[in-house]
């Protein structure tokens, strides 16, 4: 079977795809032929998805800090569009402080939705696709999650639970089908990224990412370029796909050998 067909008949959720990952990712299994509910806090994102992509990107606002509302979506995406064969864990946000600079505030709304949002989602599609034996959840987590990085502790320590979480929801689950892995990207070219960077000096920050910087303990990158988030969407459609089938408990890093596994 060709690419473009090999998710044909399966329905897939996708959190924070309103842009950057998010928005590749729904092109990625779309583009291979699922059929995609694109979720996103904010709307305009997803709903140019849906336009683009017709009837099979079906686009829906969701909070993922809120359990309720993630339930009701859930029940109802699988009362009127079918039971879900993927869920995928998009949605996050970054909080750049020092720890002593670092307000309660930061830490718990960083968890809200790296953490927090992650065991809303993948408790309430887990609890589906395991009455069904079979299904297919990824998280996208950070390489952050297991290098220490200056003035990202809580991010990274939302992402480093977020992928234990999903390691430990897949070893209760293997047994009924269903399969859970984490993507760990690098540093990648979102909005994310480019807000960590100095205001009009785009060029010369993205040459900082690649050769590294030892005032801050930050390897450079040795493939010597940024992600695409399209790289990272294609790592999420081969684990959700059945060339995967025989992988779970699996953290994937794609950046570019940033971390060098340490």
């Amino acid at each position: 079977m060709s690419l473009d067909q090999e998710l044909a008949g399966r329905t897939a959720l996708v959190t924070g795809a309103g842009r950057g990952i998010g928005e590749a990712v729904v092109h990625a299994l779309a583009g291979r032929g699922a059929r995609v509910i694109a979720t996103d806090l904010a709307a305009e994102g997803v709903v140019a998805l849906e336009t683009a992509y017709g009837g099979r990107v079906v686009a829906r606002t969701l909070d993922v800090t809120d359990p309720t509302a993630v339930e009701d979506l859930v029940a109802e995406t699988e009362a009127t569009l079918g039971p879900l064969d993927i869920a995928v864990n998009v949605a996050g946000i970054l909080s750049g402080s020092p720890v002593s600079d670092l307000s309660d505030e930061e830490w718990a709304a960083t968890f809200a939705v790296n953490t927090h949002g992650v065991f809303h989602v993948s408790r309430s599609v887990s609890r589906r696709m395991t009455g069904r034996g079979a299904g297919s959840i990824v998280t996208v987590a950070s390489n952050a999650a297991g290098v220490p990085r200056t003035n990202m502790a809580a991010y990274a320590a939302s992402k480093a639970a977020a992928v234990m979480f999903t390691r430990c929801l897949g070893l209760e689950v293997a047994p009924r089908g269903v399969r859970c892995n984490t993507v760990s990207p690098g540093s990648t070219l979102t909005d994310m990224q480019r807000g960590m960077w100095t205001a009009g000096d785009e060029e010369a920050s993205a040459r900082r990412v690649v050769e590294g910087d030892t005032a801050t303990f930050r390897t450079g990158i040795p493939l010597g370029r940024i992600a695409d988030p399209s790289d990272i969407a294609d790592a999420v459609a081969f684990l959700v796909s059945d060339r995967a089938r025989h992988i779970t408990l699996h953290d994937l890093y794609v950046d570019g050998g940033a971390t060098l596994r340490a």
